[in-house]
């Protein structure tokens, strides 16, 4: 247990505190210290380090980033499940529905790309890509191209899994789990787990969204960046929210969480419901 002479200073979290900023625009505020304390202090007991400070100045000397991972890893909170606020998802069936049976829509679009920015475990996409099946199931010129992206690689590793207890699906409409989530084994235990044909629609990988040039060659149809901006400042925001208008293609959605909202900020979508967003 770390002594306590050796627990967390003020200043301490300030370092902390800039860095995780820095790297990945979660803005923690000034009474976050019990969070870094306990996130963190299994990290210092694992490896042997002495303090804070000497854990500090280990992430800034590694010049691999991988101990900056494992540090935004251990901060980011990811909790979420399948269909979670299920209205975004009955309106994403309705939405795909009236540009598939759109016949210039489908000759204009061999693809429906849809982005899930800050996907966590994976429940996210998961989801998005049961919806998105079903309705194109009847349009197969129609390709689903899925990305989902977070930050914290442990994470991704779990996502692309796309295994759950028996006990985590409960929120999943019948017809959904009936059709795309099968019996398997893992690690000796008999879990669901997403059909191969629907996991093959889906890319995971790491990306920061402070990264200053979004990096992707197409635009998106939809981007989901649910329950993620809360955790940034305004003007980390106002930032991101044009990132992600200037990556839709006109006629394209943002869904953001129910416990956000764009007020406040200037971005040129126009609003549609609560916490869905239109490019014109």
């Amino acid at each position: 247990m770390i002594s306590e002479t050796k627990d967390l200073t003020r200043k301490e979290y300030e370092l902390f505190r800039r860095l995780i900023y820095a790297k990945s625009g979660i803005d923690l505020g000034n009474e976050k210290m019990q969070l870094v304390r306990a996130r963190l202090g299994k990290r210092l007991r694992t490896d042997g380090f002495k303090s804070f400070r000497e854990y500090y100045d280990h992430v800034e000397r590694d010049a691999t980033g991988e101990e900056l991972c494992i540090l935004l890893d251990a901060i980011s909170t990811n909790t979420t499940h399948l269909f979670r606020e299920i209205r975004h998802f009955d309106l994403l069936a309705e939405i795909i529905r009236g540009w598939a049976s759109d016949q210039s829509w489908r000759s204009q679009n061999r693809e429906l790309r849809i982005w899930s920015a800050g996907c966590s475990s994976g429940e996210e996409p998961h989801s998005i890509a049961m919806v998105a099946h079903d309705v194109l199931a009847n349009h197969p010129r129609v390709e689903l191209k899925l990305l989902a992206t977070d930050l914290s690689v442990q994470m991704l590793s779990k996502a692309k899994l796309g295994v759950y207890d028996t006990h985590r699906v409960g929120t999943v409409p019948a017809a959904y789990k009936n059709r795309y989530l099968m019996k398997v084994q893992h690690e000796g235990q008999a879990v669901l787990q997403l059909i191969p044909e629907l996991r093959r629609t889906i890319t995971f990988s790491r990306f920061n969204l402070m990264t200053k040039t979004f990096p992707f060659r197409h635009r998106f149809h939809i981007v989901f960046c649910r329950n993620v901006m809360i955790y940034f400042d305004r003007p980390t925001q106002q930032t991101l929210v044009n990132q992600y208008a200037a990556q839709l293609r006109p006629g394209g959605y943002l869904m953001i969480g129910h416990s956000e909202s764009l007020n406040g900020l200037d971005h040129p979508l126009t609003y549609v419901e609560p916490t869905v967003y239109r490019r014109d």
